[in-house]
């Protein structure tokens, strides 16, 4: 059975370069950004959404774990926050690498809509790449429904 305990400021350091990283990949992979650029968006914007880390206000970061054993984290920012005054967003989620294709992922999220119901959040809003249809079926699945979609096309200079 997945739980989920609040993340310990260890755990976040373990996890926040690979988050940057992977972040910052999928600005380049789906939205063209050149690598460089791409990164240091990725490290500004954590750096914004999360100043103190797991003690920054208005965000709730949390390992999943199952007995022992991490399968993941989870990040969303609370109401109030950059996406509304009444809208929770959810920033990431992750299952590791062994542990995916098990259900933890769904368990995860709902488990921190039941969290975010009890705090009295009356929504949960999330951005997914669209490239990423694993997640995109996940949400479907959740009851997530599109609500705005961004396009993008990479510009060639003039010859």
């Amino acid at each position: 059975m997945v739980e989920l305990v609040p993340m310990t400021a260890d755990e976040f350091a373990r996890l926040r370069e690979p988050l940057v990283r992977s972040y910052a990949e999928a600005m380049t992979a789906d939205g063209g950004l050149p690598p460089p650029v791409a990164l240091e968006r990725a490290t500004t914007q954590l750096r914004e959404l999360l100043p103190d880390g797991v003690d920054s206000a208005g965000s709730l970061l949390r390992t999943a774990r199952v007995g022992d054993v991490e399968v993941g984290w989870i990040w969303v920012s609370l109401p109030g926050s950059p996406a509304g005054p009444h809208t929770a967003w959810l920033n990431n989620v992750e299952v590791h690498p062994g542990h995916r294709r098990r259900g933890y992922g769904r368990r995860m999220i709902q488990l921190i809509e039941a969290e975010l119901a009890a705090l009295g959040a009356p929504e949960l809003g999330l951005n997914v790449f669209g490239s990423n249809t694993g997640a995109i079926h996940l949400y479907r699945s959740l009851g997530y429904r599109v609500a705005a979609q961004q396009m993008t096309k990479r510009i060639s200079p003039a010859s």
